[in-house]
């Protein structure tokens, strides 16, 4: 939101609207850089504090501090953080942090800014196809601009950022939207880039359909729309403060922070305005988004409101219900939202990363996910979540749903519900089919499990003890490295995807299987085999443990 400089000393003209408020350039790329040491792209993806992910509700949060109870009821939501991408760092550009996250296909796109005094910026492309191993793939430095809002679509990704008009000879506006090649996850800035103007103190969010280019620009700006090809300008509507657009069939919704909600057609002619009173801020990213006939929009300290994008009616706020101690309430604040399916996601900044669940009609608060850092801006598909969390930067989270085809081959068995603290006796023979969390597991008899689950702490398979499990398990964390023992005679028998933060030990007659040709087991420990011990099957070892 802020005014950027942006020198356009390369910049010649290719086309000019009839409007003299929006022009279009061509670039050069001398103004820009690709990192092009494959080591520091490596080095950027970290696994420090990857592993399983608390959700906290009221009743389990002290402050900054949570704890957990033997007593507690097995949770819904088995998450884990797959690995975090640090922010970019460049002579010039040393205080960078994410803006934007758009997600398609294997990558993901990240938009970085600067939020204090100076002007800097870039873009990462985040290959995520291995959820093991997600790879920066490209890494571009954009010199004195910050650039605060992505998107990709069919090989370009769009970017939303600003420029300084008055120290400028060729720019006539601050705000721009620009248009480069990413085709498998690489920038290719030899095919040029597209620069578009227009008006207002800086563009702030970028849409893209099948057709066109939708951008929005902050104080005293527009929604404007450009054609998808070449970046023409086709048409525009002038508003006083535009925080962000959403696009869904033939609607367009643009937030304004002096006014709240406007609902749009195709042509930009307004259907209904629906006034918000919130305070939005000066200078900060604020967002909407669809869901089903509904916009949800983050509104600062009042949390996320919820309005009928048909009626224009208020229907509920999800409030910012846990406040950890020690966070200024300036930094409790609803950033962005985004959903995926049922799930609802609040980027709360200082107040966190809460999930709700969307069920019947109603938004039912889940907790606060256990990550560190300011969460500033959300986005999520499929089975993943990507956190923009300040300095902390890019955090990358699998929601570890169940696939439907293990639910299909599971569906007579029952949805587990019970303790977080699995015990199964002598002589017990359990089976469940679900996602859960768990603290600890301690079994003595048989269990069977189908679907997808995490464990905070140790897994013990005492002496002769069974245990199957079909689909996605995940023990421990990076950073507190927990155990899974299988002592004499016992058996851990597995179909599909096991992960380990921390060892697997293997004692005198124990055995572990592998089922099928697909399963996959990574340990971040070590394997001990300690005595005559079995390892059968066909498997995909990621980190060569066995």
């Amino acid at each position: 939101m802020r005014k950027i400089i942006f020198p356009l000393v390369f910049l010649f003209l290719v086309a000019v609207s009839c409007s003299d408020e929006t022009t279009v350039f061509e670039q050069e790329t001398q103004d820009l850089r690709l990192e092009t040491n494959e080591t520091l792209l490596t080095s950027s993806v970290t696994y420090d504090n990857a592993g399983v992910l608390d959700i906290f509700d009221d009743e389990n949060l002290s402050g900054k501090g949570y704890f957990s109870s033997k007593n507690d009821i097995a949770g819904d939501y088995p998450l884990t953080l797959v690995a975090q991408v640090d922010v970019p760092s460049y002579s010039g550009g040393a205080n960078l942090t994410a803006s934007h996250v758009d997600v398609s296909g294997d990558y993901a796109y990240v938009s970085y800014n600067t939020v204090e005094a100076g002007y800097a910026g870039g873009v990462d492309i985040i290959n995520v196809s291995d959820p093991n191993n997600p790879r920066v793939t490209s890494r571009l430095y954009y010199v004195n601009a910050d650039i605060n809002a992505i998107k990709y679509d069919n090989g370009y990704i769009y970017l939303a950022g600003g420029v300084d008009s008055e120290k400028s000879v060729n720019a006539t506006s601050n705000s721009f939207v620009a248009k480069m090649q990413a085709v498998n996850g690489r920038i290719n800035l030899d095919a040029g880039i597209l620069y578009g103007f227009q008006e207002g103190f800086n563009a702030t969010d970028v849409e893209v359909t099948s057709n066109e280019v939708l951008l929005t620009s902050g104080r005293n700006g527009f929604v404007s729309v450009y054609n998808k090809s070449d970046l023409a300008p086709t048409k525009q509507a002038p508003f006083m403060d535009l925080r962000s657009v959403a696009v869904k069939d033939n609607r367009i919704a643009v937030l304004d922070a002096s006014q709240g909600i406007s609902v749009l057609d195709a042509n930009l002619n307004t259907i209904r305005d629906i006034p918000i009173d919130s305070d939005f801020g000066t200078n900060t990213k604020r967002t909407l988004d669809f869901s089903g006939n509904n916009i949800i929009v983050a509104e600062g300290s009042k949390g996320a409101g919820i309005y009928n994008a048909d009626s224009g009616s208020f229907i509920e706020y999800i409030p910012i219900t846990l406040n950890p101690d020690n966070v200024s309430g300036a930094d409790v604040v609803t950033n962005a939202v985004a959903t995926n399916e049922n799930v609802l996601l609040m980027a709360n900044g200082g107040a966190g990363l809460c999930l709700s669940e969307e069920q019947d009609n109603n938004t039912n608060l889940v907790g606060i996910i256990q990550l560190e850092g300011s969460i500033n801006y959300v986005a999520s598909k499929g089975d993943y979540i990507f956190a923009a969390s300040g300095k902390e930067g890019l955090q990358i989270i699998k929601l570890n749903r169940p696939d439907e085809s293990l639910v299909t081959r599971c569906a007579d068995l029952s949805t587990y519900e019970g303790s977080s603290n699995l015990n199964v006796n002598i002589g017990e023979s359990l089976a469940y089919r679900g996602a859960k969390r768990f603290s600890d597991f301690n079994i003595s008899g048989s269990l069977l499990l189908c679907g997808s689950w995490t464990v905070k702490n140790e897994i013990n398979l005492n002496e002769d003890a069974l245990f199957e499990m079909n689909g996605t398990l995940v023990i421990g964390k990076n950073k507190s490295r927990k155990s899974v023992n299988v002592n004499s005679g016992a058996t851990l028998r597995i179909e599909g995807n096991l992960t380990i933060y921390g060892d697997l030990n293997l004692n005198d007659g124990a055995t572990i299987e592998f089922i099928g040709d697909n399963s996959v087991v990574n340990i971040f420990g070590t394997v001990n085999r300690n005595g005559d011990t079995t390892v059968e099957g066909t498997y995909s070892d990621i980190k060569n443990k066995f």
